[in-house]
């Protein structure tokens, strides 16, 4: 996720809480999208769907975090 703010996201993981939990259960979504996906775990699709607005939503939320803290860093 945001490959592209690597360094600004380690640091958030480390100094802020809420964007770690937000990192984790997009990833956790992410995995079982995937698996979905691949087939190896069944999921109805509605509930895929609402993993996927799920996911979604944490990406921009993560992304809000992300610019907030390049604006006040100065980055």
């Amino acid at each position: 996720m945001l490959h592209e703010y690597r360094h600004v996201i380690t640091t958030l993981k480390t100094e802020n809480a809420h964007f770690a939990k937000i990192f984790e259960r997009h990833n956790e979504l992410d995995k079982k999208i995937n698996n979905a996906e691949s087939g190896s775990e069944f999921i109805e699709a509605i509930e895929l769907d609402t993993l996927k607005k799920e996911k979604l939503k944490l990406k921009d939320e993560a992304y809000a975090m992300i610019m907030q803290y390049k604006k006040a860093n100065n980055i």
